[in-house]
This record gives structure tokens, C-alpha cells and sequence, in this order.
């Protein structure tokens, strides 16, 4: 039924019963202590724009703040009529939770409200089945959605559960289905596994050869504008949207440095609060790139009154990544947008080492590149180097890419005084000389 659809969905280029795209949409978000941004100003602020970039008009909205739980139906009884009353007044087609909602809930809540009820997690797993263009994400889009829906495909099913056991040939149609369901997500997933794995391969090859180059990652939340940033160092044309998502494929352009040289820039998925495990597990291979990256920009929207929680999500998610070793610089952009100085301020006094930019205008892009030079240069060691002076291949490689300040010749060898990135050192080392770094 459900995985069913969603199998068949992929396979037909369509969207999935994720979908909501063109509905009316009622919104409900439930403070609890977990939870503390949902107490700001605006709680239904982020699931309002994720239920827009998801093709959804909102017609009404619908907050509770609660210390746990309602087992049944996640929001009390009284806040289920209330909600029904909202659903039937606006004529809504779809109900969306800014929680993660158990199966059951979620089959009880549209028992009595009438209408599909999405969680936060497939609201934001359809936006990603819409905006996955490449192979690839696509893949992991599918992987992500089939993985998160097994688990509510058997809980759909329970009500035939008193059928198994009935003994050969007593078995009823709705558990045919249920298996029939259970081995085509097996298999499906099974078969995405392995093509995402030659994917990963692939990309992991991919990223490698670029070992030698400098590598910078764009990362941050979604809608934080990292593609615009992208454009303004590299004209690369991206495309740039005020919609949360607008990138999923990781893109990556030559940004050309003033007085240090050639950078390689990619641009990342944006980030969000509790994204989905499925989604972080299955683009790890998207996010190869900043795995990599000898250098990661943190790109943080300075102009969002919840800026600071979500410079907290994006580290978590690095953690999950095993990026937070990478070297990273924090990026307050949006300067531009700011109304009130004092909120930036603020922001500058928890992190002093930011700076602030504006991706639009292209104030302090200067002094962003400035510092970026300054991290990728902290990488350079001083070294002497000796070589044979028939070693074509160590001569070649260090005129390519080392700054040869001192060159003399002795006997057989030629030795070389030159500065060097850190992570060539072993390069030079494989051609057969001999690398002393002198500090």
C-alpha cells in the first residue's frame, strides 16, 4: 500500500503519497522541553516555510505547548477537536505535525480528523523527492523515504495481525499483501544499497583525486545562502532561491584567489533541525565533498532571530558526518538583512573568529577571503627536498606545485628549499626524494 506507492512513485518519476503539493495545509507545532526554539515568537515559522517549499498552501495554524506526549494522538483530546474544527472550517486537505510522529499516532490522528496527517519527516522527505535532479540523490531520496516508511507499512497492518499463525492455507488476503509489501521494500532497498554504494565508491574516487588541489566546503543551514555566496566568489551562476532546499546536488567551481591561487569551492545540501537519520545516512555520499574539505565554511543566515540554534544544528549534524575535525570558519552572512545591530553583536561576542558577510552586496567578502587564506596557509610547511637529479618525476611535481625559493646542486642530487602544503608531503616523499621539513 504505502511502500507500495512509494516504490512505484520512483520508478514512475512521480511524487509519492508524501506529496502535498498543491493542498491546503493546516499546521500544528508542539512545544515541549526538548524543543525550546519552538517557543520563540513565531513557533510555526520553519515547518510554514517547509510546507511551502513543498507546494502546500497553509490556510490555518494550530500550537500547543505540552510537557510529554499524548500517547494516543500526540496532541490532548480537546486540541484533536479543535484541530478537526480548523481542518473542516478552512476545508484543508492535509493536516502537518512540526514533530515526528509515531505510527499509530499518525493512523489515529487521521481517523479523526479526516484528512492525510505528515510528520516532520516526510514533509521534508517529499520536499527532497522533489528537488533530487541527479541519479544519485534520487537514489538516496528513495532509500531514505522507503526506510523511514517500513516500519509504519507493518504498523498499518496490525489490525489483520490475529490472521498469522492461522495455520497453512488459512492465511487472509490482507497478510498476502503485507508480505507481498514487506519483500518489495526489502528488495528495493537492497537494490538502492548497492547502487548507492557504487555511487559512493565513485564519488569517494572522485573527491580523492583532488587531493592535491585546495578544497573549501560551503555548509549550513538550508536557506542560510550559500549558493548566492558561491556565486559572488566564483560567478558561478548557481541557482540561487529564497526557499528552504533549493540545493541538493553538491556543485563544485574553481575560485580563483587573489595573491594565493586556485580553490575548489562546493556548495552542500542546507542543513536543518532533526533531520532525518535516513536522509543524513543515505547523503553522506552527496557529502563526500565536505568530508573531504581541507577547509569548511559555515555559512549561518546572521539576519534569523534563531540563528544561534541553528548554528547548533548544523554542528550536530557535522558530528554525524565526521566533519567536526575538519577546519571551519564561521560565515554570519545576511548582513545586509540585519534591522537590529545588536543581535549581530551578539552573535560576534559567542563567536569572535566569524565574519560577517553579505553574499548579495559582497560586503566583507574581502576580509572572508583574507581569512581563508590565512586558514589554508597555516597548512604550508618549510621544507628542503633532495632529489636525484635524474628524478624527473620529484623535479617536475615540486616546480608544479611548490614555491622553490633556494635551489642548488650537489654531486648527483639537486636540493630544494622551498615552502610546501603539508598534505603533499607524502606525494613528493612516493617520487623517491627526500623531504626534511625544517618548521
Amino acid at each position: 500500500m504505502r511502500m507500495t506507492a512509494i516504490a512505484k512513485g520512483f520508478e514512475t518519476g512521480h511524487r509519492t503519497e508524501f506529496s502535498v503539493e498543491a493542498e491546503k495545509a493546516v499546521l500544528v507545532s508542539v512545544a515541549l522541553p526538548g524543543r525550546p526554539w519552538v517557543l520563540e515568537t513565531d513557533p510555526c515559522d520553519e515547518i510554514r516555510g517547509l510546507t511551502e517549499a513543498a507546494g502546500a498552501k497553509v490556510v490555518a495554524e494550530l500550537t500547543q505547548k505540552r510537557q510529554e506526549i499524548h500517547l494516543a494522538t500526540y496532541i490532548g483530546s480537546g486540541k484533536v477537536n479543535e484541530l478537526k474544527e480548523l481542518v473542516e472550517a478552512s476545508d484543508a486537505d492535509v493536516v502537518v505535525f512540526d514533530n515526528d510522529l509515531y505510527p499509530a499516532q499518525g493512523r489515529n490522528l487521521e481517523k479523526a480528523l479526516g484528512v492525510k496527517v505528515l510528520d516532520r519527516s516526510e514533509l521534508i522527505l517529499d520536499i527532497f523527492a522533489t528537488r533530487a535532479q541527479t541519479l544519485e540523490s534520487r537514489l538516496q531520496v528513495e532509500l531514505a523515504q522507503l526506510e523511514y516508511s517500513l516500519p509504519r507499512l507493518k504498523n498499518m497492518w496490525t489490525h489483520l495481525s490475529r490472521q498469522k499463525g492461522g495455520g497453512i492455507g488459512l492465511r487472509g488476503p490482507g497478510e498476502t499483501q503485507l508480505e507481498e509489501d514487506r519483500r518489495l521494500a526489502g528488495k528495493r532497498i537492497g537494490d538502492l544499497k548497492e547502487k548507492i554504494a557504487e555511487v559512493q565508491g565513485r564519488k569517494e574516487r572522485e573527491v580523492k583525486s583532488r587531493r592535491e588541489e585546495f578544497t573549501v566546503s560551503l555548509v549550513g543551514y538550508t536557506n542560510a545562502g550559500k549558493s548566492q555566496l558561491m556565486n559572488t566568489l566564483t560567478k558561478a551562476e548557481v541557482l540561487v532561491k529564497n526557499q528552504m532546499f533549493s540545493t541538493l546536488d553538491t556543485r563544485t567551481r574553481q575560485w580563483h584567489v587573489k595573491d594565493f591561487g586556485k580553490v575548489l569551492l562546493s556548495d552542500t545540501v542546507g542543513f536543518i533541525r532533526e533531520l532525518p537519520h535516513h536522509l543524513v545516512a543515505s547523503f553522506k555520499a552527496t557529502l563526500e565533498e565536505a568530508r573531504q574539505a581541507k577547509l569548511l565554511l559555515h555559512v549561518v543566515d546572521a539576519s534569523n532571530p534563531q540563528a544561534e540554534q541553528q548554528i547548533l544544528a548544523v554542528t550536530a549534524v557535522l558530528k554525524e558526518l565526521e566533519c567536526d575535525k575538519n577546519p571551519t570558519l564561521l560565515v554570519l552572512n545576511k548582513v545586509d538583512k540585519v534591522t537590529d545591530r545588536s543581535t549581530l553583536d551578539v552573535l560576534l561576542k559567542h563567536h569572535p573568529k566569524a565574519v560577517t558577510v553579505s553574499g548579495l552586496t559582497g560586503e566583507g567578502i574581502d576580509t572572508l577571503t583574507d581569512t581563508v587564506i590565512e586558514m589554508l596557509s597555516r597548512n604550508f610547511v618549510d621544507a628542503e627536498i633532495v632529489a636525484a637529479t635524474s628524478n624527473g618525476k620529484a623535479i617536475a611535481y615540486l616546480n608544479a606545485h611548490a614555491e622553490i625559493y633556494r635551489q642548488e646542486y650537489r654531486d648527483d642530487d639537486v636540493i630544494f628549499r622551498c615552502v610546501l602544503s603539508k598534505h603533499l608531503v607524502h606525494h613528493v616523499q612516493a617520487t623517491g626524494a627526500k623531504v626534511t621539513v625544517l618548521k
